[in-house]
Order: C-alpha cells, then sequence, then structure tokens
C-alpha cells in the first residue's frame, strides 16, 4: 500500500496548511510515481502526487491536475512573506483534456519559474492578457455556432423532420453546452451531458455524441478551436462513459442465445414471407429492404447485394455480403422467367411483401415480444458480445452512418471483406443447432 506521500503533500507535526512543505524541493528520483492506467482507473476522492509538486485531484465532480509548489524571492522579485516561501497552488487542466506527460511538461515548466523567483500565475494573466485579440470580438458560443453550421447545412438534411430532430436534440440534451464558448467546451462538459441519457436513451445519447462531434469539428476547421475533438467516441468517450448492462431499443428482440432455435422453427416452415424472414436475419437488414429487393440489385457472381440509396434509411449506397445460407436462399428463388426488374420475394399475387407479412411469421410461431426489426439489435447483441470484431464492422454491417473520417476511411478499405467474415460467422452461429437438412 502507497503511504500518504504519494497522495498528498506532506504536513509538518502539528502542521498548517501555511507550513505546507513545497514539493519542487522533493529529489527527482521521487517523481513520475504515477502511471497513465492509475490516473484514468483510480476512483477514490483526494490527491495523488505523481512528485515534482504535480498532483492529480479526484472529486465527485471530476479529476484534473494541480500544482502545489513555494515561491522563494530571487532578484529583483520580492514579496512579503512571513515563512520560508510563498505558496503557490495553480491548475494545470482536466485530467480527461491533459495527459500525463503533458501535465508533467507544465509542472516542469512552473519549477522552472520557481527557481527564478517568477510567479507563474503572474505569468498566465500576462499570457491571457497577450493572447486576447486587438479588437472586442464577441467570444463565439457553442450553441449560437451550432446553430450557425445547421443553418449552413440543412439542405443536405432528408427531410425537414431530421432538421428539426438535430435542433431539438442539441436544444433540450445539450443545454448546458449552449452558453459555453465554442473554443473552451471540455470532454468533462460533454460527459456531464451525455452521462444522463446514456444509459436509458442510448440511441439519442449516441445521436447527441456524433451531433456534437461535428459541430465541434467544424468550429476547428474555422479555426475557433485547437486540438483534439473531445466528442470523439472511440479510444476517449467510450472509455469514459457507463458500459451498457443491457441493450436499450425500442425494438423488442430476441435473446441472441434462442436465435438458433428460432431459425430452425423458421426452416420447417415454407411460404415466400418465411424465407424473407430468413433472409432478412442472416443479413441483419431493414425489413423494407429486404422486401423492396429486386435481381437487379443482386450479384451472386460476387456473392453481393447492393442496396440502392434510393432505398437505404442512410440516404447510401449499401453492400451485404452473402453467406452460404443466404446465397442458398436466393438460389432456390431464380429461375429462368425471373427479369432484374423483379422482386426476389414477390408477394402471392403481386407486387412486394408487406410488413405486416413477416411479421405474421414471427406471430404463427408462438413468438410474443419480439419484432422484425429486433432481430438487427440480436445481430448487434452478438456481434458486440461474442466476437472480436471492430465497432466500425458491426456499425457498417447494420448499415448504420459512420461519422469520423477514420471510419470513412474504413469503409473504403478492407471492410467488406472484414464484413463478409462478420455475415459467414452469424450465419454459423444462427445454424449451430440445425439439422442436417441442406440449404
Amino acid at each position: 500500500m502507497e503511504s500518504r506521500a504519494n497522495f498528498a503533500p506532506k504536513f509538518m507535526a502539528g502542521g498548517t496548511a501555511d507550513r505546507l512543505l513545497t514539493a519542487e524541493i522533493m529529489p527527482s528520483h521521487a517523481r513520475n510515481k504515477l502511471s497513465d492506467r492509475r490516473v484514468q482507473s483510480e476512483k477514490k476522492p483526494g490527491l495523488y502526487g505523481d512528485g515534482g509538486g504535480l498532483y492529480l485531484r479526484i472529486r465527485p465532480s471530476g479529476r484534473s491536475w494541480i500544482f502545489i509548489g513555494t515561491l522563494k524571492p530571487k532578484g529583483e522579485f520580492r514579496i512579503k512573506k512571513t515563512g520560508p516561501g510563498k505558496r503557490i497552488e495553480m491548475g494545470l487542466g482536466s485530467a480527461l483534456d491533459v495527459p500525463l506527460a503533458k501535465a508533467r511538461q507544465r509542472a516542469a515548466e512552473i519549477r522552472e519559474m520557481l527557481l527564478e523567483g517568477i510567479d507563474p500565475r503572474v505569468e498566465r494573466l500576462k499570457s491571457k492578457e497577450e493572447a486576447k485579440p486587438a479588437d472586442d470580438k464577441p467570444v463565439v458560443t457553442f450553441g449560437a455556432f451550432a446553430m450557425e453550421l445547421l443553418d449552413s447545412i440543412e439542405d443536405g438534411f432528408r427531410s425537414p423532420k431530421h432538421r428539426a430532430q438535430w435542433r431539438s436534440t442539441l436544444k433540450t440534451h445539450a443545454k448546458p453546452l449552449l452558453e459555453v464558448p465554442i473554443a473552451e467546451v471540455t470532454t468533462e462538459q460533454i460527459v456531464a451531458v451525455l452521462e444522463p441519457i446514456w444509459l436509458t436513451k442510448r440511441e439519442t445519447a449516441s445521436r447527441l455524441r456524433g451531433r456534437i462531434e461535428r459541430v465541434l469539428d467544424a468550429a476547428r476547421v474555422k479555426g475557433l478551436r485547437e486540438g483534439e475533438n473531445p466528442a470523439r467516441g472511440r479510444g476517449h468517450l467510450e472509455l469514459l462513459l457507463p458500459k451498457s448492462t443491457k441493450t436499450v431499443r425500442h425494438h423488442p428482440a430476441l435473446p441472441f442465445k434462442q436465435v438458433a432455435e428460432f431459425i430452425t422453427g423458421l426452416r420447417q416452415r415454407s411460404g415466400m414471407a418465411a424465407r424473407a424472414l430468413e433472409f432478412t436475419i442472416l443479413t441483419a437488414a431493414r425489413s423494407g429492404e429486404t422486401r423492396g429487393m429486386t435481381w437487379a440489385e443482386v450479384n451472386l457472381e460476387e456473392r453481393l447485394w447492393t442496396v440502392p440509396a434510393s432505398r437505404m434509411k442512410a440516404g447510401a449506397t449499401h453492400e451485404v455480403p452473402l453467406s452460404d445460407r443466404a446465397m442458398a436462399i436466393l438460389n432456390d428463388l431464380k429461375n429462368d422467367k425471373v427479369q432484374p426488374h423483379h422482386f426476389v420475394f414477390p408477394a402471392q399475387r403481386s407486387g412486394s411483401l408487406s410488413d405486416m407479412t413477416l411479421s405474421a411469421v414471427i406471430k404463427r410461431m408462438q413468438q410474443t415480444g419480439i419484432t422484425v426489426h429486433g432481430f438487427r439489435s440480436t445481430f448487434r447483441d452478438w456481434a458486440g458480445e461474442e466476437t472480436s470484431f471492430e465497432r466500425e464492422v458491426i456499425e457498417m454491417a447494420l448499415a448504420h452512418t459512420v461519422a469520423s473520417s477514420v471510419e470513412r476511411a474504413y469503409r473504403r478499405g478492407r471492410a467488406l471483406e472484414k464484413r463478409r467474415d462478420l455475415m459467414t460467422e452469424w450465419a454459423k452461429y444462427c445454424f449451430q443447432e440445425k439439422d442436417t437438412e441442406k440449404g
């Protein structure tokens, strides 16, 4: 167990705050006691010393870096004092935004100033004054910039409803950020906005995070911000927000451990609706995408189904790799009479199947409390909990919009083959308890 010296400044016997021993006079070998892992994982409130005057302060409201040391007179710099020096305590920023290495660098700079008899607090004020623009430009707030951005991109929205949702989400759930200067929005502030709805309204929270990220990205492009985006999810907020103990969903879903049994029962049923439902499950597609599927969208040779942008919710073309069983379903339906414009899963009389037709299959199987769309959640739960596929691959398989530039590059690269492997594994999982009948 570490001694108190590792967590807080030492006090002299009978000590009071003004008798604090200075951190900067500690020997060099007593420094660098913290690790990145501990900085991220330590939960207990208190002061945790790294040495050399640098401390990690953990409070219920968050964690931050502080420097504690002593200013002694040197040269022409004089102060009135009654003890060996004047205590200095300075904040060095949030531990969520300032990594350990950067905090150590800032602490080293402060120690240098103290050795020269310079008050670092005075220097900080001077720097802020010098950094102020010559003219009195109004401060741009997050809310004002977000609305300005929204006005400039609103022509790209699918519908007026989507535009309204953008505004409503920010005004309702990001209200604490609206009056914050766009240049000063921090990770801690974003976490405080997302955390209350992260588990209870996961879809809304996820959209909100993406919208905040987009606003801050645009602000950086316009020169209103510097540094990394504090709203980025991967490798950042995903490590800080609570893990969901259960998937929050609007569409009741079958637990993935029951999907193989369901598929076994489904394959005992004949009819176009049963095959369409099975195909929908195997491809993790939306019901409407399957029901509106035409033979022109299918490339049997490349084992690929390409859904045009006009039929996709996100308005972007979506490629679906086809597993052996998905291919078997298509090969059974293919014949010399079909034309490219024909539906792959036609209704009995004419046109495409209705959504109620697929739902009726589930009801006839005596399955209550689940929906066709819910099988997408079943797939996501399975992929997230039972496989090691990257989150980007899973989200792309579900045709979800991928926001970051890194993920968009991933989409253009090797993601298709990764998704093919993912859908193959999903098909194997769905048929792990199947009988010996061949597709």
